[in-house]
């Protein structure tokens, strides 16, 4: 049965995200989207809504998204099998062809399509771009996985400035032009905070940080840097936790102020975070005292 709401209650809810609307106005929020949080296609739309109505209340949205479930896709539909090492892919030449097509032509075009479709102005880069993401090999097991070595962000202040949303796919380059796969969380990360982000809000397929990874209700809201590396030293962080909350605190050191690991599975979860008191995720920080600034 669908909950009907008067349109009271409607300009109630209104008012209520107005003192977010004014907050965020005219802010960077870059936005991590992708592997499983990518998968269920009607969550997938709702989350595309979410930028728009963000994009054209003032925020100034940047998506920065992965795909390494429809990598492994495309890998097992010509006969090859993904091979993973400590949570990376290995990437051979034929694979990072792979990485780069559906990264960059695929899943890229199709956010940029749905964006559009959905009442916004986007247009998709790669880190490619204006070598706009540089990397070199990381290590020589895992082959064309790259390190960052610095990013040009160039591009996305420029679609920016002329009130587009840039959606960029996480795949880089070094001088002699290999092109190299980026993990999207440490590409976000250093994105948010080559920008100056006021936020870095990475889209996961898990509830937040929890102290008991079987219940939910065991959420952790809020964690400064210090707090994050007891949990690391306890075990309360682990398995493929521990690189998304080091890209956290990453984003911290390069200047982020806030970043947010958030459920993606929850319907609107994005809407819910920045335009209410609820929150939908742990919220990380460089400092508890800093928790009321913006």
């Amino acid at each position: 049965m669908s909950l009907e709401i008067s349109n009271a209650q409607r300009a109630e809810v209104l008012t209520q995200a107005l003192p977010y609307i004014q907050k965020y106005n005219g802010k960077i929020v870059v936005i991590k989207y992708g592997g499983n949080a990518m998968i269920n296609e009607h969550l997938k739309e709702q989350v595309m809504e979410d930028i728009v109505l963000l994009h054209l209340i003032g925020v100034k949205v940047v998506l920065v998204h992965g795909g390494g479930p429809e990598i492994t896709e495309t890998l097992n539909k010509i006969g090859k099998e993904s091979v993973f090492l400590d949570g990376l892919r290995v990437t051979d030449k034929e694979t990072v062809d792979v990485v780069q097509m559906v990264l960059a032509g695929k899943i890229n075009k199709s956010l940029v399509n749905l964006l559009q479709i959905k009442g916004g102005n986007a247009i998709g880069l790669s880190g490619l771009d204006g070598h706009m993401i540089k990397a070199e090999m990381k290590d020589e097991r895992l082959g064309y996985v790259g390190r960052i070595t610095g990013v040009d962000v160039t591009p996305i202040t420029d679609l920016l400035e002329k009130g587009y949303i840039p959606v960029v796919s996480t795949v880089g380059c070094d001088e002699k032009g290999n092109v190299y796969n980026i993990n999207a969380d440490t590409a976000a990360s250093h994105i948010a905070g080559s920008m100056h982000a006021a936020r870095l809000i990475s889209m996961t397929d898990i509830a937040g940080i929890l102290r008991d990874k079987d219940d939910p209700a065991s959420l952790i809201s809020c964690i400064d840097i210090n707090e994050a590396k007891e949990l690391f030293d306890t075990g309360v962080i682990s398995g493929g936790m521990i690189p998304k909350v080091e890209c956290c605190i990453d984003a911290i050191h390069h200047g982020v102020k806030k970043v947010i690991i958030l459920d993606g599975r929850v319907p609107h979860a994005l809407l819910i975070e920045t335009l209410t008191d609820e929150g939908a995720g742990t919220m990380v920080i460089k400092e508890k005292k800093d928790s009321h600034e913006f």
